[in-house]
């Protein structure tokens, strides 16, 4: 319903629409005599679902972003190890297609390898190359082409991820025996909450809400790590689990590793869980002393649902009547002995983990499948990139910085991490932009003056926030769009990226400005950080930070110094594919084999024109999301996306599409190679024992060779194409992996039967044999 109704207007279905009702009173008065209001969500809720566009970009896209590749990189290619990115480069393949014309082009990627050896990698198979992530500062060595070394560094290492996915799987069959509380199915007040939330939810979102509630009511202790970019929508997800929880009669708490944080989760949950009778309180250094005294002890009685706090939870003195949820909010951020007292609660209880960068070490045990994970890969729609700026310090650039952000009506987080000078980088500020409201917070201040100070800039009644990193975790700002971080050489890569992830949260453009000292010389090792952040600005990026967080730091501290040269010797992605397969052997008792390339050589120009795709960037990122598509409906999807991103599709990229779509069918048969030679069509290797050669027969005639594992065929003088002769041969292959599939299966089906029915034979040629020796022996 359009506009306000306003105070004495009900609907009346006799009276028409929009009449005033007279038995209404105007303010107050008798009751009315009719009884039907029309009320909205906000009315109920205070809240109003908005219903945006769904972001059209994917998990496949982000993941394909968080291993883009540049000229002069290193990386791994899965057969033939590890070499240098020389970037792309387009050549004629093959022969003129039957039809006539020129010889197909391609485009391929050329890897450069040791003793000036070149690799071409077509780009249907640009799947088989990962970035290379050591373990260090020194490059690594590039592998010989041909060579049996790599073959052997291969070996190697899989023996020695064998002995880790032992323990490992030790670890997860404890976990799995350990009873835990089973919750009930969501009620009708999970539902109302859902309904309330004021934004669509993300279809990442979604899922990992599902995988959440799924696991919280399994008979054993959860343990899910929720990891997504900074502003991704996590904290619903926490929400929703906490709400769940309490409904099922149990306690919960989040943990958080700043008092600032503490404080923003509190408003969160307050505001959207105000209108149910949870009682929701907060315990961290804010607070009084004798206010903590009585939370702690109501949360010992039961009157609290659900607390909110850093370490102190964790304290000894913290009892809890009936917990059964404990959210922890990047747990990395907290230290070696409050993770051993995290451990213990995981042992009794449901436990939620969320991190914006998935540090290595809790990524590696949820990829092996020890710790459950969901990802949140889409950004919320409108969100835009932050533009970031690595640039020297200089004053007239950080006054026209702040005040072009207080003028667009904006606030500004100013990051300078040194408490005892923070007052003096205030002060000068307030020379530099005296027209800018500037207020000052850090982690030393007094609890009740940090907060007033935080909810006063939340009001928007100062334009400027100069804090040490206490703004890092989690908080949520939308007004706030610009942050300087003043000398950012001195901080972690991760931790800049957590930074810069505090502005942006809106649909407006949010900017980041990362400053250095002119007089103070940068550290290689400093200046690939901020390298690395001014790139790394997709939405999206906390993928590509955090692996090479982990080349920067190296991963001794992962796995221990044995792992971390192993890693070194394969690079970290190929590592946890092999520790998967070897996790995954072991679980099942089936052998992971490796999945081979398949050969496409068919004549057919197949790549995305450099008129369509001008950035060679773009268009490998493009190709290698092409090549790691798994089902035909992903990549109908992905050529969607790129008809709405670049236009309609060229010849040659509707081609592309067609190479890859059989490559997926290729696999699925277990084809190594389709190839167009000299007009001959071959595909291999083919069951041919038992193909239906009456069939091929009529649709080919003596134009089809039917060989022992390969089928080849003739095009010169078929009445049809070889696009619909390869079709046919497909499809004919395919039934045929069916029926033999079928097979298999109903012979599996009766084997024991037949055993039985064997058995039964012999006991009842036993038993004659039996009786005819003892009426011998009687006679």
């Amino acid at each position: 319903m359009q506009g306000d109704l306003g105070e004495g207007w009900v609907y009346d279905p006799a009276a028409g629409e929009d009449e005033p009702d007279a038995s209404v009173p105007e303010a107050g008065g008798a009751e009315r005599s009719r009884a039907l209001a029309v009320l909205t969500d906000r009315d109920i809720f205070g809240t109003t679902r908005v219903v945006r566009r769904q972001s059209r970009r994917t998990a496949a896209q982000h993941r394909a972003f968080a291993q883009s590749l540049t000229p002069g990189q290193h990386v791994v290619h899965l057969e033939h190890g590890i070499a240098r990115y020389a970037g792309p480069t387009t050549m004629t393949v093959g022969s003129p297609p039957p039809e006539g014309g020129p010889a197909p082009t391609r485009e391929f990627l050329v890897l450069e390898y040791a003793a000036n050896d070149r690799l071409y990698v077509p780009i249907d198979q640009t799947d088989r190359i990962a970035p290379y992530t050591g373990t260090g500062d020194d490059a690594p060595a590039l592998n010989r082409l041909g060579s049996p070394e790599w073959a052997k560094t291969k070996r190697r290492v899989q023996r020695a991820v064998a002995d880790l996915a032992d323990e490992l799987l030790a670890l997860y069959a404890a976990r799995e025996a350990l009873p835990g509380h089973a919750f009930g199915p969501d009620t009708q007040w999970d539902r109302e909450l859902e309904e309330s939330f004021p934004y669509v939810e993300t279809e990442d979102q979604l899922k990992a809400i599902a995988e959440v509630k799924a696991d919280m009511e399994r008979p054993r202790p959860m343990d899910r790590l929720v990891a997504g970019d900074v502003g991704y929508g996590k904290t619903e997800v926490a929400l929703r689990a906490a709400f769940k929880a309490v409904n099922g009669g149990t306690q919960v708490a989040v943990l958080v590793p700043t008092t600032v944080l503490a404080l923003q989760h509190t408003r969160t949950f307050t505001e959207r869980l105000g209108a149910f009778p949870i009682r929701i309180e907060m315990l961290s250094r804010l607070r009084p002393a004798a206010e903590r005294e009585r939370v702690k002890r109501d949360l010992g009685e039961g009157k609290v649902d659900i607390v909110i706090g850093t370490h102190a939870i964790l304290s000894t003195d913290v009892r809890f009547r009936n917990l059964g949820l404990l959210i922890v909010d990047e747990e990395q951020r907290f230290g070696v002995a409050h993770k051993e007292r995290l451990k213990k609660f995981r042992a009794t209880v449901d436990v939620l983990t969320m991190t914006a960068t998935p540090i290595p070490r809790t990524l590696y045990l949820s990829l092996a499948g020890i710790r459950d994970l969901s990802t949140i890969d889409t950004p919320p729609e409108e969100r835009l990139p932050i533009r970031t700026f690595v640039t020297p310090s200089d004053d007239a650039l950080v006054r026209e910085v702040l005040l072009r952000e207080i003028d667009r009506g904006g606030q500004v987080f100013f990051v300078h991490n040194r408490v005892q000078t923070l007052p003096m980088v205030a002060a000068r500020l307030a020379e530099l932009v005296p027209e800018a409201r500037i207020t000052m917070g850090h982690g030393q201040m007094d609890q009740g003056r940090l907060e007033r100070v935080m909810l006063d800039f939340i009001k928007r009644e100062y334009d400027v926030l100069v804090c040490t990193t206490i703004v890092e975790s989690g908080l949520d700002i939308p007004a706030v769009n610009t942050i300087v971080i003043n000398d950012a050489p001195h901080y972690g890569l991760t931790q800049l990226h957590q930074l810069r992830g505090r502005v942006g949260r809106s649909s407006s453009r949010a900017y980041a400005y990362l400053l250095y000292r002119q007089d103070q010389p940068l550290t290689g090792e400093a200046q690939e950080r901020l390298e690395t952040i001014q790139s790394a600005t997709e939405l999206g990026a906390g993928f590509k930070i955090a692996m090479k967080d982990l080349e920067l730091r190296g991963a001794g501290n992962l796995l221990g110094a044995e792992q971390s040269g192993h890693i070194a010797e394969v690079g970290f992605e190929l590592y946890v594919q092999l520790l998967n397969a070897a996790v995954e052997e072991r679980r099942t008792g089936v052998a992971v084999e490796e999945e081979r390339p398949v050969l496409l050589d068919l004549p057919i120009t197949a790549l995305l024109p450099h008129d369509y795709i001008a950035d060679p960037a773009t268009r490998v990122r493009e190709y290698r999301r092409i090549a790691a598509v798994r089902a035909q409906p992903e990549l109908d999807d992905l050529l969607k996306e790129l008809t709405d991103r670049f236009g309609p599709l060229p010849d040659e990229v509707r081609a592309l599409g067609y190479l890859a779509s059989i490559k997926l069918q290729a696999v699925a048969l277990g084809l190594e190679a389709v190839t167009m030679r000299d007009h001959n069509l071959t595909l291999r290797p083919v069951p041919t024992a038992g193909l239906d050669q009456l069939a091929l027969r009529r649709l080919f005639k003596d134009a089809l060779f039917i060989g022992p594992s390969s089928l080849r065929l003739t095009t010169r003088g078929l009445k049809m194409g070889w696009e619909e002769a390869l079709d046919h041969l497909l499809k004919l292959i395919q039934e045929h992996k069916a029926r033999l599939l079928d097979a298999a299966a109903r012979a599996a089906e009766d084997g024991p039967d037949r055993d039985r029915r064997r058995a039964d034979r012999q006991a009842r040629r036993q038993g004659r044999d039996r009786e005819r020796r003892t009426a011998a022996a009687s006679d």
